[in-house]
């Protein structure tokens, strides 16, 4: 075997918060290798083609006050524009489609009292949350010992408004309510700012508002091609990591690397993949089998026109029965053709999962019937990502946090391992789970890296 690499810090993962994190440890001087195991950049974030348009099949939202990845797009001369919202809104409950506008709605009175009464609990629960310590907040050991559906059965009295925010807590944390802490979704939301309605929009404030002329998957390839050559080892897939006194050593599928630091880059469900042969503090071991990722499938379908335009619609859908869902318009600016983006999660998901991808445009199709009636009966192209079967993701969009989790293990998220230091959204304390909350883990991790080397 040939001699090991030796560099002044390994960066395992070519995603968007290793490659952030590579490129600012180079500009510091810093001899800097990245190990990707797919043989592409990215992460979570990936490009396709439909209708011979690129396209994300991949993480692509931005929100107004991410300012990080919108001064990424600006550095990297990528240029964004507002997700299509305008017209009607629709909605399935219990059977019944209603076009509505607005953030919540039509329900009866009490309904819709019942659920502005949860979204406010939410919200004043967020509001009590560092979101860099959940776990320190007053009431976090009882909100940590519930999952959210408990929480729902105990603070809603109406189904209309229970599923109301099941659909919103699919829609955001790609599981059912009752996989996941209510006190990961309290903190959740706080970091996205502190109002739930943040996580859930289109509009001006939402989450959702903005996306990258040309695909989000840009803003890693062209990170990527900013790095010095022979920095980027894709291909690589690293086995073994064992770290001592006098540096780490990382084992992977091209050879070996010897580097004072490590960053691992990757969510905890991944590093799981590891064999750490000097022994991880407990509590960050645990975190690896104890953040299993969300389960989605992203699928973008094309039509000859965007006929809901026609019709006053938006495009956008959430359905509490309709196997696809969330559904919001997707047509590239330009575009002659319609393009709709949805997404299979939660149950809906791992039910389709792995299954064959004629299988799965089926399924989107009769949802998409479902919602819009016999005009989305004939679409000219469909392309989807199956992230569950995707053996170097397992899922998207963050990891889960099962109850217990966070006020046991959440301090070891982000604390160094001696030379082994934590990247990825997971980590982020501002917009964890979006390419803002890994690039915020990025810069963490290389003042880190500088302020040790001092």
């Amino acid at each position: 075997m040939s001699a090991p690499q030796t560099v002044d810090v390994c960066v395992i993962g070519a995603g968007l918060a290793g490659l952030r994190a590579a490129q600012q440890l180079c500009e510091a001087g810093l001899r800097v290798c990245v190990l990707e195991a797919r043989d592409r950049v990215g992460g979570r974030t990936e490009g396709g083609v439909l209708c011979g348009q690129a396209v994300d099949v991949g993480g692509q939202w931005l929100g107004k006050t991410q300012t990080r990845a919108l001064g990424l797009c600006d550095e990297l001369g990528l240029s964004t524009y507002a997700q299509y919202s305008q017209g009607q809104r629709l909605i399935e409950v219990g059977g019944k489609l209603r076009r509505y506008r607005g953030t919540i709605p039509r329900m009866s009175l009490f309904a819709l009292l019942d659920a502005d009464r949860a979204l406010r609990r939410i919200n004043r629960a967020a509001a009590q949350i560092d979101p860099a310590a959940p776990w320190a907040a007053a009431e976090a050991a009882r909100w940590d010992r519930m999952t959210i559906d408990q929480w729902l059965q105990q603070t809603l009295y109406t189904q209309s408004a229970r599923s109301l925010i099941d659909i919103v807590v699919r829609a955001v944390l790609t599981c059912d309510a009752h996989e996941a802490s209510l006190l990961q979704f309290f903190s959740y939301v706080a970091a996205a700012g502190g109002k739930v309605e943040t996580l859930a929009e289109t509009l001006d404030d939402g989450a959702q508002h903005l996306k990258i002329a040309g695909g989000a998957f840009q803003l890693a390839q062209r990170l990527a091609a900013r790095l010095p050559a022979g920095v980027l080892q894709l291909g690589a897939p690293v086995h073994a990591v064992e770290a001592s006194e006098a540096g780490v050593q990382i084992v992977h599928a091209r050879g070996q690397v010897q580097a004072d630091r490590l960053v691992v880059a990757l969510a905890p469900a991944l590093a799981a993949g590891i064999a750490f042969a000097s022994p991880l503090p407990a509590a960050r071991i645990q975190l690896h089998s104890r953040l299993p990722m969300g389960s989605v499938i992203k699928a973008l379908i094309a039509y000859p026109r965007p006929f809901w335009k026609a019709r006053g619609l938006s495009g956008e859908v959430a359905s509490d029965q309709g196997a696809l869902g969330p559904v919001m318009d997707a047509t590239p600016p330009g575009s002659e053709h319609g393009f709709l983006v949805g997404f299979f999660d939660g149950h809906h998901s791992r039910a389709l999962a792995g299954m064959p991808l004629e299988h799965r445009r089926d399924a989107a199709i009769r949802a998409l019937q479902r919602y819009f009636g016999d005009a989305a009966a004939q679409p000219i192209g469909y392309v989807d990502k199956d992230w569950i079967s995707d053996p170097w993701s397992q899922g998207c969009y963050v990891g889960i946090a099962a109850p217990g989790t966070l006020t046991t293990c959440g301090p070891a998220l982000r604390a160094p391992c001696g030379r082994i230091h934590w990247a990825g959204t997971e980590t982020a304390t501002r917009w964890a789970g979006y390419l803002e909350g890994a690039l915020e883990s990025a810069e963490r991790v290389v003042a880190e890296i500088i302020a040790a080397r001092v």
